[in-house]
Order: structure tokens, then C-alpha cells, then sequence
């Protein structure tokens, strides 16, 4: 019941990667990247209900996730060619880390180690759905993460 309360006192939506999200923060502050102007950072609340993942996605931005509450976050990183996935688990600070950076261009994946994980994503540049894919939607890299690492990809 706790995940569903957050997501009503938050007004999270469905995000297309899989969970729930909604928009903490848009700076007014613009910068140039070679994909035009972006906001220079944004902040979101996410979460992950159990049994949800976030789906293999990347963004052209770096992204920082922070642990709110819940239950730890197993987080998935790899490199643009996925060539290596790295294993990361976010949680309250008294655990592991409460705080892990997933570079720009560079694959991720999430899904919650309890009933729910409620995170904090902040990007900068900031985010824009143009700077978003989902792995998924790259058949040639897909078959490679199926090929290299067969038990990542349920999380395709």
C-alpha cells in the first residue's frame, strides 16, 4: 500500500522505461550541447513497485540517482557497447551508497529489491525525451546484450 500511496501524494505517472515518475525540477538556466539547447539540470521523483523494472534505456545526458526510501535499488550499467554490465545497489546510506552516477550514452537498467524503491534522478545537461532510448528500439545492440549477457535480457 505504501507504493500506491506515493504515487498518489506525488502524481506520478507511468514512464515509458517502466515505473513511475513526475517532474521535481526544470532549471531556467539553459546550456549548448551538440544536440541544441537543454535546461542545464532536471530532477525527478521515480519509483519502482516490485516486480516493475525500469527497462534498458540510455540518456545523452549523466544522470545521478538518489535513494528517498523503500527498499534498495538493484541499478544495471553498461557501457554504449555493452560490452561490460556493472552491478550497483543504491540504499539508505547506513547500507551501501546512496547515491550512483550512470554516464551519458552509457546503458541502465533498475528494478526495485523489495516492494517498492522511491529514488531521486537528477541529469544534467538536462533531461529531454529526444536525448532517450530504449534498448529495446536497437534491434542490433539488443541481439548483442542477448548474445553477451543472456540473463540481462528479460530486462530489455
Amino acid at each position: 500500500m505504501r507504493a500506491d500511496a506515493l504515487i498518489a501524494r506525488y502524481r506520478l505517472k507511468p514512464h515509458p522505461e517502466g515505473g513511475w515518475y513526475a517532474r521535481l525540477y526544470r532549471s531556467p538556466s539553459q546550456v549548448s550541447v551538440t544536440r541544441g539547447s537543454r535546461a542545464a539540470v532536471t530532477t525527478i521523483v521515480y519509483l519502482l513497485r516490485a516486480g516493475e523494472l525500469s527497462r534498458w534505456h540510455r540518456v545523452r545526458s549523466n544522470e545521478i540517482w538518489h535513494f528517498y526510501a523503500g527498499a534498495s535499488l538493484e541499478l544495471l550499467r553498461a557501457d554504449p557497447a555493452l560490452t561490460a554490465v556493472e552491478t550497483v545497489i543504491i540504499s539508505p546510506p547506513d547500507r551501501e551508497a546512496p547515491v550512483a552516477v550512470v554516464a551519458a550514452d552509457h546503458w541502465q537498467a533498475a528494478r526495485s529489491c523489495g516492494d517498492y524503491s522511491l529514488l531521486g534522478c537528477t541529469v544534467a545537461p538536462g533531461f529531454e525525451f529526444a536525448d532517450f532510448t530504449l534498448l529495446a528500439d536497437e534491434p542490433v545492440l539488443a541481439a548483442a546484450l542477448r548474445a553477451r549477457h543472456p540473463h540481462y535480457a528479460a530486462w530489455l
